[in-house]
């Protein structure tokens, strides 16, 4: 049990570092970049033809990227009417019950994901707009990212079995919805 739960605290690990780090930081690349935009553009009368490109690119990385962080923070938006009045195993069983639906999804963003970016990269693809960016960078965030959100998922699912068969070491790895905390 404690390398099942070493490996689970591992994935969570990982992903949080990406969230708080990598794409911390990535937001704060976005906001120099339309900074430097709105200044070149009102201030100096001068705009740039690729700022607003590369922070559309950056942000569509970003919000791949994010889902396994935001799984991690239990912040994904659920339908709390009923949910978060459950007790914890009741919340659990419905978690395993509709996982099913998640790895779907995940499953053929993975694949499907993956086809795109392996088509991008053979190409070298790029925008072909005047800047003429490279956009295969951000087509293979979109396998890694929907990567990165499976094995949170599986992280979750088998915190879930955990705690509906109510064993011990069941302490969440991956945070609960934040509506359920504030109904206990």
């Amino acid at each position: 049990m404690t390398a099942l739960r070493m490996l689970l605290r591992g994935v969570t690990y990982a992903n949080e570092w990406v969230g708080r780090t990598l794409l911390a930081y990535l937001v704060l690349v976005m906001f120099a970049l339309l900074f430097l935009e709105v200044n070149m553009r009102y201030v100096l009368g001068a705009p740039t033809v690729w700022t607003g490109e590369l922070t559309q690119m950056l942000f569509g990385a970003y919000a791949i990227l994010a889902g396994a962080y935001i799984m991690t923070q239990g912040a994904h938006a659920n339908v709390d009417i009923f949910y978060a009045r459950f007790p914890r195993r009741v919340r659990a069983a419905v978690d395993i019950f509709t996982s099913f639906l998640f790895f779907a999804f995940v499953l053929v963003l993975l694949t499907e994901g993956y086809s795109m970016a392996e088509d991008s990269v053979s190409r070298w693809e790029s925008s072909r707009s005047a800047w003429d960016a490279p956009v295969w960078p951000v087509k293979v965030a979109i396998p890694v990212g929907a990567g990165l959100l499976l094995l949170q998922g599986i992280v979750k699912l088998i915190q879930d079995i955990l705690i509906l068969l109510n064993l011990e070491g069941a302490e969440p790895v991956v945070r609960e919805s934040h509506a359920a905390e504030d109904q206990l």
